[in-house]
């Protein structure tokens, strides 16, 4: 590392320190030579003399050179961050073994937080609040419980809903169906389906009663039909006739000119966090991008970062929620389903080189 490097990486450091930022907690630690205490960048001690100074990668470097960890950030343990997260993570396990959902009271108190600090806390980090991941979690129960060889209301009850009513009530937006179809593989539900051309290769397009429920993108139509096999593994399949050809005209066209809006009614299927991401990203202007970070702070949840990226790879629609405008955060195109190239070509059609 050159000097001038050297100077500039100091600099940086030391704007992180005035800063207080956390998110640079655990990349480095500053030595105060008056003190002869080290902390972390978010220590909330007065911050000392730039002269008075030094940097340490490690806690092993800043001990090796006869420095004292401070006793307000204690930057030899755990982070206030890992020590948060940790509390949330073992929320979570209490929510999944639990019956039936515990309270916000009960969970706060095993946090040793207050309700409201509690709350705030989960929904900072999980990137939902307790009742929504809650909700999440019976309803993946309740998937798995219909699988088994029990009846429709078995599964309800063992799922945690204490009555099947309250079930009923959210049933359609839960499974996109009622459950004794679920168990089924849905054998009452129609969904049609058409497969178009497009530069980018085979577009399909399939829409239940309610809306498009699918656009695909790919090389292969016939691999692209067993994806959409795979997702409505007993729905009946049918080719769309001729007044389905303004959906795929729709696709096909958002694949030409990616900047059109796609104004026809969908039918997203997914948990309340991905709908919420799936909403951010319609808000994306065609031509612009974001990153997974700056999506998880739009919808509230600076810290799911990770959540983000996965609701987007779980977006069934592509092109009408436009995933391929989200980029990483040094703007490097990142994964993408239907592969980074047709990803790149969207965006350069958009304007976006």
């Amino acid at each position: 590392m050159t000097q001038a490097h050297s100077l500039e990486l100091d600099e940086a450091r030391w704007a992180a320190v005035v800063a207080r930022d956390a998110r640079r907690d655990g990349e480095f630690f500053y030595c105060v030579k008056t003190t002869g205490v080290y902390c972390r960048p978010s220590c909330p001690s007065r911050p000392a003399k730039r002269a008075n100074v030094r940097f340490c990668a490690t806690t092993e470097e800043a001990d090796a050179q006869g420095f004292r960890p401070c006793r307000r950030c204690r930057p030899d343990g755990p982070s206030q961050q890992e020590r948060d997260a940790k509390k949330i993570a073992r929320a979570c396990r209490i929510i999944e073994a639990a019956e039936t959902p515990p309270t916000l009271t009960q969970l706060s108190r095993a946090a040793g937080l207050s309700p409201y600090h509690f709350h705030r806390l989960f929904s900072r980090i999980a990137g939902v609040t307790p009742k929504a991941y809650a909700e999440a979690h019976r309803r993946a129960r309740l998937r798995d419980q219909l699988k088994e060889n029990v009846t429709v209301t078995e599964a309800i009850y063992d799922s945690g809903y204490n009555t099947s009513a309250r079930f009923y009530a959210t049933a359609k937006d839960t499974l996109g169906m009622t459950p004794t179809a679920y168990r089924a593989g849905a054998p009452s539900e129609t969904i049609r389906f058409a497969i178009g051309q497009s530069s980018l290769g085979a577009v399909l397009v399939a829409a239940s009663a309610k809306g498009v429920c699918a656009i695909s993108l790919g090389d292969d139509p016939e691999e692209l039909l067993r994806d959409l096999q795979d997702r409505f593994p007993c729905a009946a399949l049918i080719g769309a006739d001729e007044g389905f050809e303004r959906y795929v005209a729709a696709a096909v066209g958002m694949v030409e000119r990616p900047q059109t809006r796609f104004d026809l009614p969908l039918d997203m299927r997914g948990t309340s966090f991905q709908q919420r991401v799936w909403a951010a990203l319609r808000d994306i202007p065609a031509g612009e991008t974001a990153s997974y970070a700056e999506i998880a702070k739009r919808i509230g949840a600076p810290k799911a970062t990770r959540a983000v990226a996965q609701a987007c790879a779980a977006n069934p629609v592509s092109l009408a929620i436009p995933c391929h405008r989200v980029v990483r955060s040094d703007g490097a195109l990142s994964g993408y389903y239907w592969g980074v190239e047709r990803k790149r070509e969207l965006l350069k059609r958009e304007g976006k080189s």
